[in-house]
């Protein structure tokens, strides 16, 4: 069986354009660590661990989309909900490079490019629906769910076409490009859909038993009004 994920493997994208999406992974991720200060704290700090590592786990099952093709969690959208944007896609880059410098999950020289695709256009793409959604819609486990159902897809659709821009940067081989955007979006609305429900189930459940641990809730909930007058809690 051929599985179909995101890991791009040494040699498909060309080496310059690899260096260059490498230095790019390295600023953006410094970046996040800066602004990830803010957010941890006693509470984030352990969460952000459990993260990773469900997120690690969970990678490593693959499940049938297609006869032929499979797919696995790339857990973008997941991260962002419970531990937000800039923690999550740290977990996410760990991930990535544990995944890597171990299994072999990936190329070495595409570290950067896998880390661009999966841990930071997959889960801004996450985060930016999720606040959107998340702002009109009842703070309650249901609509996290369906919150989380739906910005995964559209995450991990988002992470495929990351790839198909890299290929028409640097790519190794002569394909068609809307072939290749087409074939990646359909596939990878497929492993959405998958994903989808995996982090529906999860957030649901947290939501349930600990709705303070979750950064989504917490980040995006309702002004308490005042003598007539909004104020933030």
């Amino acid at each position: 069986m051929d599985v179909v994920a995101m890991h791009i493997a040494n040699g498909i994208i060309s080496g310059p354009v690899s260096v260059i999406f490498i230095v790019i992974a390295v600023a953006a991720l410094a970046f996040c660590v800066v602004k990830a200060r803010a957010d941890l704290d006693d509470r984030l700090a352990p969460m952000a661990g459990l993260v990773a590592a469900f997120i690690f786990a969970v990678q490593m099952l693959n499940f049938q989309v297609l006869p032929g093709v499979s797919g696995h969690l790339l857990g973008g959208t997941l991260a962002v909900i419970l531990v937000g944007p800039w923690v999550g896609a740290l977990c996410v880059s760990t991930v990535l490079i544990v995944q890597c410098l171990l299994f072999a999950d990936g190329g070495l020289t595409a570290i950067g490019l896998n880390i661009t695709n999966m841990a930071l256009l997959g889960t801004a793409a996450g985060y930016l629906l999720v606040a959107a959604l998340l702002r009109i819609l009842p703070k309650t486990p249901t609509s996290l769910g369906a919150v989380a159902f739906i910005a995964s897809v559209v995450s991990v659709v988002v992470a495929s076409q990351g790839f198909v821009l890299e290929y028409a940067l640097g790519g190794t081989t002569a394909l068609s490009l809307p072939l290749i955007s087409g074939t990646m979006a359909g596939t990878h609305v497929l492993i959405g859909i998958g994903e989808g429900l995996i982090a529906a189930t999860t957030v649901v459940t947290v939501a349930r038993v600990r709705p303070d641990l979750v950064y989504a809730l917490r980040r995006f909930r309702k002004p308490v009004t005042t003598s007539g007058i909004g104020a933030t809690a």
